[in-house]
């Protein structure tokens, strides 16, 4: 049996997790950072990598608009590269609805210091003539970026430990007990961990860590779906999104269109599997066609998807627990989490360090559970296959 101390343990080594490590070590913190795969091996790992900024939830905006600044030095304060492009973002406007949705979010982005361009149907062609002349005009925002989230959690583990910190990959954490004024973690290593602190970032995972504290909220899984082709000649920039989401699509440095769109799809959260079915593949390559009639048919070379956690308004926990000094949540990002990451993991540091964070963390309080919370119905409709299991009120499910 080994047996260790140590500041502060991290539950989950996605983007969210490697960087609290990251900014905890750096404050003089020792931490323990563990995961059961490896790190961004989940949720992290099969995010398209897009840093899209505006159509957020302005509650999250102030996370957003910090973690967009902390993104533009990102490579420089890590010390590799994780692929960081900034060419923008453009939401294209297929139907009439879509341009009173942009007409809707201009002045709630505005009004965060998100400034986007709107378009008109001929802007859109005369910078993109690749795209659809269908199209009704779009919302361009120059400052989104992408990055290639499979390098991103791997680049910062790497810096977190070159910093000071303990990484435990393909090591499973299968209790924490709160023992007098610290905790206990036990993992399947027979590993013993005391820690005055510990941080819930496993992701779809995280739940049964809070109800060991007598904590809850209503997550359930689905899974993004994801596609890459085979490299074409460059003709894109930037994201290209439809309002709604059905479709999104970018081109790599190297030519390979990444697609993808909702609704997202079941998957297993308990055997840990998902599948990407053969009609959903048809429909996003349709799809692309359509809002890119130019394009030549592509091979894919890859398809794939992942097990992500949602809430039902669509918001992640983030922030202390309500019940436990020293155990803080984050996780239920719900397919938010890569963009919003450094300034997420800045906030719980600044919580753990110094006892407050600079962003008002309160809208995201795990507590909000233990009352009616409105699910966001528009997004719950969008975004998910029918065959998704998801709670639709404010009770947890069981």
């Amino acid at each position: 049996m080994s047996q260790m101390h140590t500041d502060v343990v991290i539950i989950g080594a996605g983007s969210i997790g490697t960087l609290t490590a990251l900014y905890l070590v750096r404050q003089g913190l020792s931490v323990v950072l563990l995961d059961r795969g490896f790190a961004g091996g989940q949720s992290t790992g099969v995010s398209p990598g897009s840093l899209r900024l505006q159509g957020r939830n302005p509650t999250e905006m102030p996370l957003s608009m910090r973690a967009q600044e902390m993104w533009e030095a990102f490579e420089d304060d890590i010390g590799e590269s994780v692929e960081f492009e900034q060419k923008g973002h453009l939401f294209l406007a297929l139907t009439p609805a879509h341009l009173d949705k942009i007409d809707a979010l201009m002045p709630i982005e505005a009004a965060h210091g998100n400034f986007c361009e709107k378009l008109s149907r001929d802007e859109v062609l005369s910078r993109w003539p690749c795209l659809t002349p269908e199209n009704l005009g779009g919302m361009f925002n120059p400052r989104s970026a992408v990055v290639n989230s499979r390098m991103v959690a791997p680049a910062v583990a790497r810096a977190a430990s070159r910093a000071g910190a303990l990484l435990f990959e393909q090591e499973e954490v299968l209790s924490v007990e709160r023992k007098g004024e610290t905790f206990l973690t036990r993992t399947d290593r027979d590993r013993r961990i005391e820690s005055p602190i510990v941080v819930n970032a496993a992701g779809m995972w995280a739940r049964p860590f809070a109800n060991g504290f007598g904590e809850d909220a209503p997550m359930f899984s689905a899974g993004p779906i994801q596609m890459v082709t085979e490299p074409v000649p460059q003709f894109l920039d930037p994201v290209v999104h439809s309002v709604d989401g059905h479709i999104i699509f970018r081109q790599t440095l190297a030519g390979n269109i990444v697609v993808a769109g909702h609704p997202r799809v079941p998957v297993d959260d308990v055997a840990r599997r998902s599948r990407v079915p053969p009609d959903k593949t048809l429909r996003n390559m349709r799809r692309l066609l359509n809002a890119a009639p130019g394009l030549l048919p592509q091979s894919i070379i890859r398809i794939w998807t992942g097990i992500e956690g949602y809430l039902p308004d669509m918001l992640p926990v983030l922030g202390p627990s309500a019940t436990t000094p020293g155990l803080f949540h984050a996780f239920g990002w719900s397919g938010h989490g890569l963009q919003c990451a450094p300034a997420a993991a800045e906030s719980l540091t600044q919580l753990i360090v110094g006892g407050a964070s600079r962003i008002d963390l309160s809208p995201f309080a795990i507590a909000r559970f233990t009352g009616a919370v409105r699910p966001d119905e528009q997004k719950l409709r969008d975004e998910f296959e029918d065959n998704v299991v998801r709670p639709r009120s404010g009770a947890a499910a069981s």
